[in-house]
């Protein structure tokens, strides 16, 4: 199956979209055909054995429209599209101006004697009647021109069968011209004959007023429709701005500046301080802060070294960047960005269905009910004029171009707006069904903890030191590739231990590992492995059991069959995670947890966290079960994940979202991608369709509501009894106002702030884990206080790092908890840590301190 992209012209409405569909979905071979009334375009799914692009434009030829496929080239395309938008803005600017300036005296003219206004003396009395509506007439005839695209469009979609608004504005006009030319035909004849009453008769009622106005108020209405649906695709054209048209590269041992569209795979990209980050790639050299803020809406920048990503679109700091390209063109993370937000905005919500099914038939119902309309006044012995305005009012006002926009303009802002947040649905229909959800199951690691271990608490057992158990655990950890091993390392590593280097190293699986170092053996494990090593562990059950009670992974160490202490690690949970689920079941949701971690540790993160639910021990294809388990009873799900063993639940689910800094296979398995890795997007997805959704029906209610009032109001339904009928001139003001008023609300989504994440702001949020040191276990007791310090200039994770580090090397400090967001460190320490210690400190990791509270 191929799927190709068009380009469709001479749309006007929800029927214009409503045929072209199905023009190509009846084709032998097409499985799938979206057509977007907003964008002029459309995409089909076809066996392209079977049918070829051409065909599909002659297809949609023949149903009265033009066709042409839109090309590979994203930017050419966005490019056009936006200069198609302007032209046509610009065009209808004109249309609108100078239809005005002959419509003003046209209404003069036609009117002033009404209201008392005087006209000149050759288009007063009777004897100047014919002057009087040839004056009109001639006034009508450039609006006729600047407006003859309703009339040719109009009238060959109706002879193509596949009547349109055009076909209504188009019949409506022309019944009043023709009606105009029949009166004063009329008064001619009456004026010939002596006939001053037949004169009479017709002289006011001509109509060249109301094709005037109903042909000038739709094309305020357009231009006003168009002017505001050029702003529903505002957040894809911000994104097409981002990127930069230029790129600085090495090639033959000197810089070259190139436009972006010519950089290729490998190239080195070079980026200097204040740049934007042209394409994707990974750094070489260089060391500098990445302002990722317009692409994954982090607000901090982050610090990018040799080895790390950049992404396209990015703001480089202070440092300067070279890079080697990975992505270039259609493939940049930004390029990918603008597709899906395009794709989504194409693509048809269910609850588009039925506006589309009542589209496609709503105009040739009108027809009917304007003829009928006519005919029956006409049969009551209404006066042939009465009959006429009932039936012209009929068509103008029924115009379904409010139904046709009800649901894509909500759907393209909704979609532009949550790429702003860094939320990418990848459907129209993933975006309505998010609103649906009562269950949301979340993945542990890597979605609501870091999904890398850190350590968490450093024991030592008398008579050795923390600073030997830890010289100790860097040494026997080194050669190994566990994950606990490398948390140590770092712990290891930010603490300024140099790992010595290990003799006669042997890892054995599932218990431990042992070496020679100076001629000892050392040994590092399980409580199991340190049995196996005659090393008594029995000291150390109190803590060590609270230890796994909190989720902590203890790792004990020992020197022969001497145990030296224990150093626990943990995957911790992520600052927002709590404030998430919070706002989960704050809005009335179920939140289970699903892992592969054993059930001891799952219970103690469902218990911090406040989750209704905890499955531990879990595989995969039990991701999956649990999922469909849960459907199975009544819930719509939803599952977030980030991993390889997440995509069969995250395929499974109703909706699924996928955690940005996940795995491809992940984000390919889901409906919607967090791009800032941040589960409180998750609760701002859902927050975001259901905003969507509301206003949705809201402009489908006005639709329905304007069609159900509107049409029997200008039938004159409601004439015999209360004397209401409408008259053409109102019923064209109306449709606009319509078109105008749907357009309008769904821009109002453009101005959504997520609720619950404002709302969980204020909220404590878990810190983020950092390591701590744990005094030892027979350490003399001391007086402890705690202490509070400010500190300014910290903007990233690298930052706290270092401050922690810092902060714990004073002597007398217990434990250090430093708080980005708060700017501040909270220190356990002796009494005789002075304030001016722990200022020193700070100012010596570069940052600035600040004023020092005791707790």
């Amino acid at each position: 199956m191929k799927q190709e992209k068009f380009t469709v012209t001479g749309m006007t409405c929800a029927a214009c979209q409503s045929h072209v569909q199905k023009a190509v979905s009846n084709l032998p071979g097409v499985q799938d055909c979206a057509v977007n009334l907003l964008s002029g375009t459309m995409t089909a799914q076809f066996d392209d054995g079977a049918l070829s692009d051409a065909e599909i434009c002659e297809a949609v030829k023949k149903a009265g429209y033009g066709a042409q496929p839109a090309g590979k080239n994203m930017a050419a395309q966005e490019k056009s599209a936006r200069q198609r938008a302007a032209e046509e803005l610009h065009a209808m600017k004109n249309r609108l101006v100078f239809s005005i300036i002959f419509f003003v005296p046209l209404l003069y003219i036609s009117m002033g004697s009404m209201l008392g206004l005087p006209l000149p003396p050759f288009l007063t009395g009777m004897q100047n009647a014919i002057t009087f509506g040839m004056a009109q007439l001639l006034l009508l005839l450039p609006i006729l021109y600047l407006n003859r695209s309703y009339f040719i469009n109009g009238y060959r979609t109706l002879f193509h069968r596949a009547p349109n608004m055009d076909s209504l504005i188009a019949i409506g006009a022309t019944a009043a011209i023709v009606y105009g030319i029949f009166a004063i035909c009329r008064i001619g004849n009456g004026l010939a004959a002596g006939d001053f009453a037949l004169a009479q008769q017709y002289h006011m009622d001509l109509y060249f007023e109301s094709a005037g106005t109903i042909l000038t108020l739709i094309t305020v209405g357009k231009y006003l429709e168009t002017r505001s649906r050029g702003q529903t695709t505002e957040a894809v054209e911000k994104l097409m701005d981002l990127k930069p048209q230029t790129a600085v590269v090495l090639r033959g041992g000197s810089e070259q500046q190139i436009p972006v569209e010519e950089v290729q795979l490998n190239d080195l990209v070079v980026v200097r301080p204040g740049e934007s980050i042209p394409v994707d790639g990974v750094v070489t050299d260089g060391l500098s802060a990445v302002d990722q803020s317009a692409i994954t809406g982090e607000s901090i920048p982050v610090e990018k070294e040799t080895g790390d990503e950049v992404i396209t679109a990015t703001i480089n700091g202070n440092g300067r960047l070279v890079f080697r390209a990975t992505k270039v063109g259609d493939e940049t993370t930004l390029a990918q960005i603008i597709r899906l937000v395009e794709d989504a905005g194409n693509s048809k919500a269910p609850i588009a269905r039925l506006a589309d099914k009542i589209a496609g038939v709503f105009v040739p119902v009108v027809i009917t009910i304007a003829a009928v309309t006519a005919l029956v006044w006409l049969l009551l012995g209404y006066a042939p004029e009465f009959a006429l305005r009932a039936g012209i009012a009929v068509l103008v006002i029924s115009c379904p171009c409010a139904l046709g926009l009800a649901t894509p303009v909500a759907i393209m802002v909704g979609t532009g707006k949550g790429a702003q947040l860094g939320i990418l649905y990848k459907s129209a229909e993933a975006l309505e069904t998010a609103h649906t959800v009562d269950t949301v199951v979340l993945d542990k690691t890597g979605t609501l903890t870091q999904g890398r271990p850190v350590v968490t608490d450093v024991a030592a057992q008398a008579p050795f030191t923390e600073a030997e158990l830890l010289q100790t655990a860097a040494a026997l950890e080194k050669p190994s590739e566990h994950p606990l091993a490398q948390a140590v390392l770092q712990y290891a590593e930010e603490h300024g231990v140099a790992p010595a280097a290990a003799e006669k190293f042997e890892a054995v699986p599932g218990r431990g590992v042992h070496a020679q170092l100076n001629g000892t053996m050392y040994s590092a494990g399980n409580a199991a492995w340190m049995a196996a090593c005659g090393a008594d562990v029995s000291v150390l059950e109190a803590q060590v059991h609270h230890m796994a009670e909190t989720g902590k992974t203890p790792l004990y160490f020992a020197k022969g069959n001497q145990l030296m202490g224990v150093i626990a690690a943990a995957d911790p949970v992520k600052p927002t995670s709590k404030a998430a689920v919070e706002a989960l079941r704050h809005m009335g949701l179920s939140v289970v947890m699903l892992t592969g971690d054993n059930r001891r540790t799952a219970e103690a993160i469902r218990t911090q966290l406040g989750i209704d639910r905890a499955v531990a021990e879990v595989l995969p294809q039990d991701k999956e079960r649990e999922v469909r388990a849960l459907q199975e009873s009544g819930h719509k799900v939803a599952m977030v994940g980030d991993g390889i063993n997440d995509a069969p639940a995250l395929t499974r689910a109703d909706v699924g979202l996928a955690i940005g800094a996940g795995t491809d296979v992940a984000i390919a398995s889901a409906d919607v991608v967090l791009m800032k890795s941040d589960l409180l997007d998750a609760v701002s997805a859902i927050e975001l369709s259901r905003a969507v959704i509301r206003n949705v029906k809201e402009n489908l209610f006005w639709a329905f509501f304007y069609n159900a009032c509107g049409i029997p109001l200008a039938a004159g339904v409601f004439y015999p009894l209360l004397g209401w009928q409408l008259n053409p001139m109102f019923a064209a003001a109306a449709m606009s106002l319509s078109s105008f008023f749907v357009v309008t609300n769904a821009l109002r989504l453009r101005f959504f702030r997520p609720k619950q994440r404002a709302q969980v702001s204020d909220l404590p949020a878990p810190a983020a884990a950092v390591a701590v040191k744990t005094p030892s276990i027979n350490s003399k007791g001391v007086d402890s206080m705690k202490k509070t310090i400010s500190v300014e200039g910290m903007m990233c994770e690298h930052c706290q790092a270092h401050v922690t580090k810092a902060l714990q090397e004073v002597p007398g400090v217990t434990e250090v908890s430093v708080s980005l967001e708060k700017k501040n460190a909270v220190i356990s320490c002796g009494a005789e840590v002075s304030d001016e210690a722990l200022k020193k400190a700070v100012t010596d990791a570069g940052y600035q301190p600040g004023r020092v509270e005791n707790a």
